[in-house]
């Protein structure tokens, strides 16, 4: 079953092209990993898929249905992380869940996923004093809070040291081994090799190439995802 479906997808910001016939499928069950440089257009991607940007041309589909037409409706069923999270001001941890909580009709229990987060500690810290690493954590229950069918994570492990990032790591492979579809950006290909089913490379808004991790594994030159990346990026640059 396709979760996500991407066809001949056009996005412009005045003259500047973002995103050129972009498409891509998700299968359910599948981490999808959308790899590439700053620029690359991946934020706008995933904002065109969420219906929160209005593409110039072609399709964007969850569930085989328009999220812009029935928006409501099929955010029940998606979780979102994006880089850019503004809360309001003074808000702690706790209350922030508690009002995203009131959004759904089954959301999972909040003290649960803060209790696996390391966050019940603090959770009556204002959300604004929180570090960066606290702050994507955090990100990553709201994201969770709907018990999706779908989360889209962008750049989710970015400020977070080590052994929090391996952390995080395990808790994906439980959330995949339930049967979650997982849409994730990372500049990190060690995290992208450890968790992906399928790669999708995008330079300057166009797509070079979307194949299975294993696939790409089984070059007869490959070495590392990393070296694999950057000869990619090198051969369109």
């Amino acid at each position: 079953m396709s979760m996500i479906t991407v066809k001949q997808l056009n996005k412009r910001f005045g003259d500047q092209q973002v995103l050129q016939n972009v498409s891509l499928e998700v299968k359910k069950g599948t981490v999808f990993g959308l790899l590439g440089p700053n620029g690359a257009g991946k934020t706008t991607l995933i904002e065109c898929i969420l219906g929160l940007q209005q593409a110039d041309s072609g399709e964007a589909l969850l569930f085989g249905e328009s999220v812009r037409k029935n928006r409501q409706r099929l955010f029940e069923r998606i979780g979102v992380q994006l880089q850019a999270s503004h809360y309001q001001p003074n808000i702690n941890v706790y209350e922030i869940c508690q009002e995203m909580t009131a959004l759904y009709q089954a959301p999972l229990d909040y003290n649960e996923l803060l209790d696996r987060f390391n966050l019940s500690a603090i959770k009556k810290q204002r959300v604004n004093s929180l570090s960066g690493g606290q702050k994507q954590r955090l990100s990553l229950i709201l994201a969770l809070l709907p018990n999706p069918e779908i989360v889209f994570l962008d750049e989710l492990t970015t400020g977070l040291d080590t052994e929090a990032r391996r952390e995080v790591w395990a808790i994906l492979r439980e959330l995949k081994k339930s049967g979650l579809t997982i849409f994730l950006t990372s500049h990190y290909m060690e995290e992208a090799e450890q968790l992906c089913d399928e790669l999708l490379f995008l330079r300057k808004g166009k797509v070079l190439e979307q194949r299975p991790l294993k696939i790409i594994q089984q070059e007869k030159n490959f070495v590392t995802l990393e070296e694999y990346y950057l000869e990619k990026m090198e051969e369109t640059a």
